[in-house]
């Protein structure tokens, strides 16, 4: 039987790689820096672990990656695409890349046509699709990487984005990348418009990081299901990966938050991932992630992807701290190259780490080769201990008390004490937790629809939403028969009539086991 699920993560600093058993234990782990060559540090963390497992008892592995959100920032890499929004005449009065990054609108911006078409809030047909318009748009993208089409309350109605999705397929073939927008994110048509558009500039990113672990795991023998983690922390398959990349763009810090529950065994708490160049502050909330509410700003593009609600500083292990008193910290970091550059492994820099080492809280590399006072070495502590209380202060949503959950390679900068934190766990694989969070993930289905209570009742509403969300689950990989519903949210639209209500239910399950796993 293949038992075992490796998860990966790739950060900007280091690659994390741990094995758990079908009941979660971690069986090994390893991590290694992460090159300008990610995949060398994903076949060197890969090394590290299957040198202490049974590589034929692998059926499942988990990649956690910031190739997409990357591309998007640093504007490689990304396709060029056509742009097809049905919902004119109502929508026309803010264009298509309204407020993107100029240099981002340069290398993804195709052709661009606003058509007749589209729906009303509750599902009724606002206009005739222009059929006709659509033929011509798609002629005109012959020569792009890939289209999106985005039409006007789709998520409720997907009906003409749909059928011009099979105008244009029928023209341009089966290989163009078609991104639905109903299919990439939620209402709000501009922030959908622009998910979508990423999605297909992200297509050959995608399939190259798909290849790439394909083609590592075959170097060590292994065959097994390959899943991306995305933003929610849960699944998507790697063929369903490729085909919406966006989804992924957000999967680093909920693997970390993911992987502080479960390795604490603590489901509602704060999590702070202190990596090697930024720190991450979330929430925990029945052991999931607390999804932001508002929309998310991807490399200066306005979407709404389900998003983990964080707060980040660039605060590190590789933080660079300067000489002067106070001590200037950061933002800049020596990143992966710490093991080169940091003074506790021989380098010239001194960084958060070499501080950690000399105060006692961190045991790694040489201490004796920092040569910073006493005095500077608490000064610099505390600064850093104030900044991260603040964080902990700012993501909670009541004055009480919580636990602090300290995880990732710098979680020794974590204090022990902090204002409004009950207490601070810490666990021996807190390193590797965003790895374990990738490893123990779970498929998921989430809806989010318009409904009418006046018209069907309240409960047949939502029995629908709930049947919704657990097929979207399973087909997402998920056990039919371990599905369960971890949120409903209903929100009055008041605006509306007929007792109108936005629904959003979200359905997580166990993987069912496939001939491939067992």
């Amino acid at each position: 039987m293949k038992t075992l699920r490796i998860g990966i993560d790739v950060g900007g600093t280091n690659t994390d790689v741990a094995v758990v058993d079908q009941d979660g234990t971690v069986l090994a782990w390893h991590k290694a820096p992460t090159s300008s060559d990610v995949f060398e540090g994903i076949r060197g963390a890969l090394a590290g672990v299957l040198a202490q497992i049974d590589s034929s008892k692998v059926g499942q592995v988990m990649l956690g990656t910031t190739h997409p959100v990357n591309a998007i920032i640093r504007r490689s890499g990304l396709g060029r695409v056509g742009l097809l929004r049905i919902g004119a005449p109502a929508t026309l009065a803010i264009q298509p890349f309204a407020e993107w990054p100029d240099a981002l609108v340069e290398v993804v911006r195709g052709p661009v046509e606003v058509i007749r078409g589209g729906h009303e809030v509750d599902g009724r047909e606002f206009v005739d699709l222009d059929t006709d318009a659509v033929q011509r748009f798609a002629a005109r993208c012959r020569d792009v990487d890939g289209v999106a089409v985005v039409g006007l309350n789709s998520p409720i109605n997907p009906d003409h984005e749909q059928k011009a999705v099979a105008i244009i397929r029928e023209i341009l073939g089966e290989d163009v990348m078609i991104s639905a927008g109903h299919e990439v994110s939620g209402l709000g048509l501009l922030e959908r418009e622009n998910s979508a558009i990423l999605n297909s500039a992200l297509a050959d990113v995608a399939r190259t990081v798909r290849d790439g672990l394909t083609a590592a795991l075959s170097e060590y023998g292994i065959t097994a299901e390959m899943y991306f983690t995305q933003n929610d922390g849960t699944l998507l398959t790697a063929d369903e990966a490729v085909r919406r990349p966006v989804m992924t763009i957000g999967s680093g810090p909920t693997n970390s938050m993911r992987g502080a529950a479960h390795l604490s065994g603590v489901e509602n708490a704060i999590v702070m991932d202190v990596g090697g160049t930024s720190t991450d502050v979330g929430l925990l909330v029945e052991g999931f992630p607390r999804e932001s509410a508002l929309a998310v700003e991807v490399g200066g593009v306005r979407t709404n992807y389900r998003m983990a609600d964080l707060i980040s500083v660039g605060i590190g292990g590789g933080t660079i701290v300067g000489s002067t008193s106070p001590p200037e910290i950061g933002p800049d970091s020596v990143g992966y190259r710490i093991t080169e550059d940091a003074l506790v492994f021989g380098g010239s820099t001194l960084t958060l780490s070499d501080i950690s080492v000399a105060a006692g809280r961190a045991k790694f590399g040489d201490p004796s080769r920092v040569d910073v006072t006493d005095n500077a070495v608490h000064e610099t502590l505390r600064h850093v201990g104030e900044q991260l209380g603040v964080l902990a202060d700012r993501i909670k949503t009541s004055r009480g008390e919580l636990p602090l959950i300290a995880v990732g390679g710098g979680a020794h900068l974590v204090p022990d004490e902090m204002p409004g934190v009950s207490k601070v766990v810490r666990h021996d694989l807190a390193p590797v937790a965003n790895a374990v969070g990738a490893a123990i993930a779970e498929a998921s289905g989430a809806i989010e629809r318009v409904y009418s209570y006046d018209d069907h009742g309240r409960e047949k509403c939502l029995a629908e939403a709930r049947q919704a969300a657990t097929a979207e689950a399973v087909r997402a990989g998920a056990d039919p028969n371990q599905v369960r519903i971890t949120r409903i949210s209903e929100i009055p639209m008041s605006y509306v009539p007929g007792g109108s209500v936005r629904v959003e239910v979200k359905a997580v399950g166990q993987l069912l086991r496939t001939d491939a796993a067992r």
